[in-house]
């Protein structure tokens, strides 16, 4: 049976002190931040939040709850703008009063904002790990911030940032990029304590907001000329590279291994540009390359054998390859392996 919870949504240090006061639980509050433990007949797992100045404030889930949740968010006056990134299991939004939700999966990011007839309902699933982490903005304390930029946005992230006072519903998701991953994961765990860490996360959401801005203008672009890594992209990525190291012998061509990955062609190209420093094809010569000499050191095998081991069908090509890689040429470098084994000492 789902579980309804009404959470009166006035700032991020509000939102934590109804989830406790509705859980029968205690938090721990210290200066602009507020945790607490879910109760072990709830589940298992935390909330924090911590607020900043011009009304920023930061709301981190980590939890796994034993029954469906879902919580209904009270609106205040002023209604925050909110950019959640789902870090585990997917998850759903509606705006309350309308008919469609909305599914955040693993990896996505969505930019919400509600008003005050349709407000933010959040279902989280049972017995599923709930990671997100989310950016709230109090707009109308923000403004001050933000005003001399407006006009250089882009118009519909103009007329978000403008609506201080949440009139109109607004919804986008995406995958996020790597790069805000990579502060997501900087800033929960941030080692620092004190002063030094609310300024050092409160910087991590601010450059999580510019390159969350920077990927809605990239996401607005035809999906080939896109030119942010999302961190989705990057682990079909890495799968392509485990699919290459485990199948040399019998790899199939780049044109079936996007396939196998769900990524295009040229997405998967730049892809591993990004991240290994070369294109798809050199990542194959070298993974075989590597290969062919840990069988060279760690097996009986001839050259030959090799050579095909390593999903090559040409000994003069293997040849040609393990010399531009290792400046010796296969049977150079067995002679070699062959020469130090002779020369080692022999125990008695």
């Amino acid at each position: 049976m789902t579980k309804k919870k009404e959470l009166k949504d006035f700032n991020v240090l509000d939102v934590v002190k109804d989830i406790a006061q509705r859980l029968n639980v205690d938090y721990e509050e210290e200066n602009n931040e507020i945790c607490l433990e879910i109760p072990e007949e709830v589940g298992t797992g935390n909330i924090n939040a911590m607020s900043f100045t011009h009304g920023v404030g930061v709301l981190n889930l980590d939890c796994r709850f034993k029954s469906e949740i879902r919580f209904e968010l009270n609106q205040p006056l002023v209604q925050p703008l909110e950019i959640i990134f789902n870090r585990e299991s997917a998850f759903t939004h509606e705006f309350d009063g309308k008919e469609k939700d909305q599914e955040i999966k693993h990896l996505e990011s969505a930019i919400i904002s509600c008003n005050g007839r349709h407000g933010n309902v959040v279902t989280l699933p049972a017995n599923e790990p709930i990671c997100f982490f989310s950016l709230e903005i109090n707009r109308k304390l923000f403004e001050e911030k933000i005003e001399s930029f407006l006009p250089e946005m882009n118009e519909e992230l103009e007329a978000l940032f403008r609506d201080v006072n949440g009139v109109n519903l607004f919804f986008y998701k995406g995958h996020y990029s790597l790069d805000i991953a990579k502060c997501i994961e900087e800033s929960t765990n941030c080692e620092h304590t004190g002063f030094t860490k609310s300024v050092f996360i409160e910087g991590k959401c601010y450059e999580i907001l510019a390159h969350h801005l920077r990927q809605y203008l990239d996401d607005l672009a035809d999906p080939d000329g896109r030119k942010i890594l999302r961190q989705a992209t990057v682990e079909k990525i890495e799968e392509a590279a485990e699919i290459i190291r485990e199948e040399l012998e019998h790899m199939d061509n780049i044109l079936a291994l996007s396939r196998r990955v769900g990524l295009n062609q040229n997405t998967l190209q730049n892809g591993f540009k990004h991240l290994y420093g070369t294109s798809v094809n050199q990542y194959i010569k070298n993974a075989r390359m590597e290969l062919a000499r840990e069988l060279m050191e760690s097996t009986g095998l001839n050259i030959t054998e090799i050579t095909y081991k390593i999903g090559i069908n040409s000994r003069s090509y293997f040849s040609k390859l393990f010399k531009q890689r290792y400046s010796m040429t296969p049977q150079q470098y067995m002679k070699k392996l062959n020469t130090s084994n002779d020369e080692s000492p022999k125990t008695a």
